[in-house]
């Protein structure tokens, strides 16, 4: 007969691999690549008009990459603390802003080429996102068990 450890069976463990830290440096080096593509191979100038023209290089692509997956990150953890449907939820609305985000890029580039490789930015780093952190979410049914987060209810 084979049993299953209590500890293993109540305490929802993240499957290696799946760490949200990672997620954010996947998506800083992404955007960076593809930054790098745009700018340096295709030989795209990337520029947007936001009061001034503003020249888009690899800071401003690393800091609003990171920050974006942080803010993910950030919603996706309350959504955990606050709801059974944390995964479906914050998947519908990181989706919607992903989608509402590619309005910046397609109106305030300057050129067809900025447009749409700014857009094409911003869909890189929502769909890395949404993929990668979608998969660390725990389930609803983990997430329901007694002992959530390593701590064992009968304790």
């Amino acid at each position: 007969m084979t049993r299953t450890s209590s500890t293993t069976a109540h305490n929802p463990i993240r499957v290696a691999g799946r760490s949200r830290l990672a997620i954010v440096g996947i998506t800083a080096l992404e955007a960076l690549a593809w930054w790098a593509m745009l700018a340096q191979v295709f030989g795209i100038t990337l520029e947007a008009k936001q009061g001034s023209v503003v020249r888009i290089g690899a800071v401003s692509v690393f800091v609003a990459s990171v920050a974006m997956a942080f803010a993910g990150w950030g919603l996706l953890a309350l959504l955990e603390r606050r709801t059974l449907a944390a995964r479906e939820t914050w998947t519908s609305v990181a989706l919607i802003a992903c989608i509402l985000s590619l309005g910046g890029p397609l109106t305030s580039g300057i050129g067809i080429g900025a447009k749409l490789g700014l857009a094409s930015l911003h869909l890189l780093v929502g769909s890395v996102v949404i993929l990668g952190l979608r998969r660390t979410a725990l389930s609803a049914a983990d997430r329901r068990r007694p002992a959530f987060w390593g701590r064992r209810a009968d304790r």
